[in-house]
C-alpha cells in the first residue's frame, strides 16, 4: 500500500484545514448554520465510525488482522462484507466528510477528493491484487458478487 489509510486521511484532513487557513469560505456556514452543521456532520461521523466498528469486528470474528499492512489469513465475506468489499473505507470517508461539515471545513471537504483517489489506487487496488493470489478463486468470486464501495459502479 502506498501509505495506511488513517495516516491518508488525517493528511487530507490537515491538508483541508491549512486551506481554510489560506482561503477562508463561509458557504457551508451560511447554507447549513450550526446546528444543521453539527446534526448531519455528526450522523455522517457516527454513521462512519459504526461501518467501521463493525467492519473491524467482523475481521476478528472470522479470525484475520484488519490493519490492512498485516497479511490478511482468512477472506471477511459475511456480515457487513456481504454487502461491500471495503466498509472501512466507506467509514472513513464518512468519518471525513462529517468532520468537514461539522467543522464548516470546505477545505476538509475538497481533500476528500484526492484522499478518495489515492485510497482506492494506492490501497484499494493493491489489496485487491494481494487478495486475489493469495485466496484465488475465492477471492474473485467474493469480487464478482460483493460491489467494493456498497454499489454497483
Amino acid at each position: 500500500m502506498i501509505a495506511p489509510p488513517p495516516v491518508i486521511a488525517f493528511a487530507a484532513v490537515a491538508l483541508g484545514l491549512a486551506l481554510d487557513w489560506l482561503w477562508p469560505t463561509s458557504g457551508i456556514q451560511d447554507a447549513l448554520g450550526l446546528a444543521g452543521r453539527l446534526t448531519l456532520g455528526g450522523l455522517l461521523m457516527a454513521t462512519g465510525l459504526a461501518i467501521a466498528i463493525i467492519a473491524e469486528r467482523t475481521f476478528h470474528r472470522v479470525g484475520t488482522d484488519p490493519l490492512p499492512w498485516k497479511p490478511a489469513t482468512r477472506l471477511a465475506a459475511t456480515g457487513i462484507y456481504a454487502h461491500t468489499r471495503n466498509p472501512m473505507y466507506v467509514g472513513l470517508a464518512l468519518l471525513m466528510a462529517g468532520l468537514g461539515i461539522a467543522l464548516a471545513s470546505t477545505g476538509i471537504l475538497l481533500m476528500l477528493i484526492p484522499a478518495a483517489l489515492v485510497l482506492h489506487y494506492g490501497v484499494v487496488k493493491r489489496e485487491e491484487r494481494y487478495l486475489e493470489r493469495k485466496f484465488g478463486e475465492d477471492y474473485r468470486h467474493f469480487k464478482a458478487t460483493v460491489p467494493r464501495y456498497g454499489w454497483r459502479m
